[in-house]
């Protein structure tokens, strides 16, 4: 009787309101029962001849006993298939006002009180269908009980009174009205409802999902020392407890004995302390589940070697832009002391070691200059700007260039692609700077001592997970596991005239562009530089 709106209202529910939408109209056909029970008691109780008069007994009762079965069978099956409602709803109304109609007929008086009883079910329904279609039964609901007046006073010659058959029909529309009306409102306030649920839970998982991927560990502990509910960080500060075990004084009983401290002083121990074999430093809070509750407590455990990353992160920053103050205010007397130079150079009266002295200027102070120009760079942190290259077309322009700009003699550069075509995500200006050093490397290092170096550069992506490599090949003498080990790091370097900052800064930009840099030892002798970048775009 109920599921003209069912669609509608289905569409904005989830399941569980489907299953409330479900219920109401079961509910609803347990009335139309007992509107059924209350017809069939009237046509068959002795108050049929004393009270009600039938006019009509077997129209009548055939009326009774055919929507009772009806009204049975409803309550049964029909609230079993949800796909039908609206057809249900609207089978069931207009068996509802004619059953009525026809009872109100096989009476003689009192047939007003079965069109109020049909009062029930045309406003209930007008909760549930769409306004049209409500004021549409209740139209037709007035016209079933016009029609029984009409032919009541034509066959029957019951003279009955049209006023009453006027009110009914009023109070079925007026009945409507307000149901439509308050019908809205409930679907209104239902959406809304919904809405705010689904907001509530969608900032529950948001918030369950940033508490779990804190960095800071967080437990809750009740008045007994249970915890109930932690983070992966704490899982892991704690020593990944697997038991099932959550009892705190059992899994951390350092940690039960600063929680236990702290209930009773109000107290907290800054002392850094570890929580389980080989997991890092924490440094434990407390602090109350709610003003007044003091039971439940929140345990913030923090992770040391974080705060003293952030610490060296900071100070390194600091250090960077000092360092670039610095070496900016190099430049100028730099670049006076190298002109100097240049200028005294070109006197002839120097005599030969005067001159190796100038040359040796030079030298050191071209050195300084480099050194100068990359703390420079490493100081502006330049934002990468990627675009998709083919690294096979980027691959073989670059060769060109470089053998364009420095002349390699004897040695040789070559492109060695192993597919047609690799695209990736990256800055070609910062690749050109992480490949141009990592080749002046392979000439400079990469080769026996007399014979001419031979680099390469192979294009590929991986095997396993389709990742676009760029290879920067020598077959030199390779690097010394112990030196393989600090290459990266600022200012390490093997060579007298080498800054350390060449291989440092590579790795800075290939990171700045969601690449990797490594250095990998080949097997029979010579070094490989890879360059890991991040995966393919997608096609739009």
């Amino acid at each position: 009787m109920a599921v003209a709106a069912v669609q509608t209202r289905i569409a904005a529910r989830s399941a569980g309101g489907s299953e409330v939408v479900a219920r109401e109209f079961y509910f609803f056909n347990l009335f139309r029962v007992l509107e059924a029970f209350i017809i069939v008691a009237l046509m068959f109780s002795a108050y049929a001849v004393e009270w009600v008069s039938l006019v009509h007994p077997l129209l009548g009762r055939e009326t009774a006993v055919f929507y009772l079965i009806f009204a049975i069978f409803a309550a049964v099956f029909a609230t079993r298939e949800t796909r039908y409602f609206r057809a249900w709803i609207d089978l069931s109304l207009v068996v509802d006002i004619l059953a009525c109609a026809l009872a109100m007929f096989a009476i003689h008086h009192q047939f007003i009180s079965l069109a109020l009883l049909l009062l029930v079910n045309i406003g209930g329904a007008a909760t549930l269908l769409p306004r049209r279609m409500s004021f549409f039964f209740a139209a037709l609901a007035t016209f079933g009980v016009f029609a029984q007046n009409v032919f009541g006073n034509l066959i029957n010659q019951d003279n009955r009174e049209i006023l009453e058959a006027g009110i009914c029909g009023l109070a079925y529309f007026c009945v409507t009205g307000l149901c439509v009306f308050l019908g809205r409102r409930m679907r209104d306030s239902e959406a809304l409802a919904s809405r705010r649920g689904s907001d509530l839970r969608n900032l529950a998982q948001i918030n369950e999902l940033i508490i779990r991927r804190m960095k800071t560990g967080v437990l809750v502990v009740d008045g007994a020392n249970i915890v109930h509910r932690w983070n992966e960080s704490a899982a892991a500060l704690i020593g990944n407890p697997t038991d099932g075990r959550n009892d705190l004084a059992r899994i951390a009983p350092e940690l039960s004995r600063r929680l236990y401290h702290w209930r009773t002083s109000r107290k907290i121990d800054n002392t850094a302390i570890s929580l389980a074999e080989g997991a890092p430093e924490v440094i434990p809070r407390f602090t109350r589940m709610a003003a007044n509750d003091d039971e439940n407590v929140l345990v913030f455990l923090d992770d040391t070697s974080l705060v003293s990353r952030r610490a060296e992160q900071l100070t390194l920053a600091s250090m960077g832009r000092l360092a670039g103050s610095i070496a900016h205010e190099i430049r100028n007397p730099l670049a006076a002391i190298s002109y100097s130079a240049q200028l005294l150079s070109e006197s002839e009266s120097l005599d030969q070691a005067d001159r190796r002295m100038i040359e040796i200027i030079r030298n050191h102070a071209g050195r300084v200059n480099e050194i100068v120009e990359n703390i420079l760079h490493l100081a502006r942190r330049e934002r990468s700007m990627p675009e998709i290259v083919d690294l096979v077309a980027w691959a073989e322009r670059f060769i060109a260039d470089f053998k364009a700009t420095i002349d390699v003699g004897a040695n040789t550069v070559a492109c060695k692609p192993q597919q047609a075509k690799v695209e990736t995500l990256v800055d070609p200006k910062q690749l050109h700077q992480v490949v141009w050093n990592l080749v002046q490397n392979a000439l400079r290092y990469g080769h026996a001592p007399g014979e001419p170096a031979r680099v390469s550069l192979t294009v590929r992506q991986s095997t396993d997970r389709g990742l676009p490599m760029l290879d920067v090949v020598d077959r030199g003498p390779g690097i010394p596991a112990k030196v393989a080990a600090q290459i990266f790091e600022p200012f390490f370097t093997t060579h007298e005239l080498g800054t350390g900052l060449g291989l440092y800064l590579a790795r800075e930009m290939c990171v700045a562009n969601l690449a990797t840099l490594e250095y990998l030892p080949l097997a029979g002798g010579g070094s490989c530089f890879r360059v890991t970048f991040p995966p393919p775009p997608m096609p739009a």
